[in-house]
């Protein structure tokens, strides 16, 4: 092998983590042609998980990586939100039992087709853009905590030596999965989770509130941290804060929530329990 293409591998696999993955477009653009990686995947230095898609040979294939691959690698704006954030940041008790996880992911546009194909346990939902009007933030490294933050998102370590992944803090999370409820037990769900939220921090909540579009997920979101007595919902400045008119009946038979007019279960103690 030429010292040109020796020392175009050895870039290459520089670049690949051991998690890492890079798709054939990613490929293309950073130079490297179809023939050369046929050539790198018969000499056994890359393999191919799936169509489209490649990884150094040894590499573990993880979820993480794989959306650590599409944050930083190929710059898609795609961040881990709603039930699963929750799951990531310290509510693993709420994952079904001998249920893998699935992955909720939001953005403007959709997964790459390699990513549903890939031999994972868990499985990748796209949930879209969310309830949410804020602007798209860039997922590079050199994106501050602070921007992030601003957005209700934040980086957070799957695990002991896994890179961290943006995805959304507790306050977004709650919101989008409220979002997504549409039946009773999906209230439930949402009640349960909501019963540990005691630490949400109320300027954030506020900030989200105001740039939710779903009045549906801002009535549940308030109902149920009402329902809880949480004492930052107190703190919460609900100036400009549209909650729409009416009444909202989310569950047939239930009980409408005095202040927010929403229906709510009339159960939901005994789902507690």
């Amino acid at each position: 092998m030429s010292d040109q293409k020796s020392g175009k591998i050895n870039r290459l696999l520089a670049e690949l983590s051991d998690t890492r993955l890079i798709s054939s477009r990613w490929l293309r653009v950073h130079g490297y042609s179809n023939s050369l990686v046929a050539r790198y995947v018969g000499s056994g230095w890359l393999v191919s998980p799936s169509r489209g898609v490649y990884m150094r040979q040894g590499g573990r294939l993880q979820w993480s990586g794989v959306v650590r691959s599409l944050q930083t690698g190929e710059g898609v704006p795609l961040h881990v939100g709603g039930r699963f954030a929750l799951i990531l940041q310290g509510h693993e008790h709420f994952l079904r039992l001998g249920d893998p996880g699935t992955i909720t992911l939001y953005g403007p546009k959709r997964p790459p087709g390699w990513v549903s194909k890939l031999p994972l346990q868990e499985r990748f939902a796209f949930l879209g853009k969310g309830p949410f009007d804020l602007p798209i933030v860039p997922f590079t490294a050199e994106v501050f905590e602070s921007e992030l933050s601003g957005h209700g998102l934040t980086r957070h370590s799957a695990g002991p030596g896994t890179d961290a992944l943006v995805c959304s803090t507790p306050e977004r999370a709650m919101l989008e999965l409220c979002d997504g409820v549409s039946d009773a037990a999906r209230v439930y769900e949402a009640d349960a989770l909501m019963q540990a939220m005691t630490t949400l921090r109320p300027r954030r909540v506020g900030l989200l509130l105001r740039h939710c579009r779903s009045i549906k997920a801002k009535r549940l979101f308030l109902a149920l941290a009402d329902r809880h007595r949480h004492a930052w919902l107190t703190h919460v400045p609900l100036e400009g804060v549209d909650l729409g008119r009416g009444k909202r009946a989310l569950v047939h038979g239930g009980r409408l929530h005095p202040t927010y007019q929403i229906t709510l279960p009339g159960d939901l103690d005994e789902h507690l329990a």
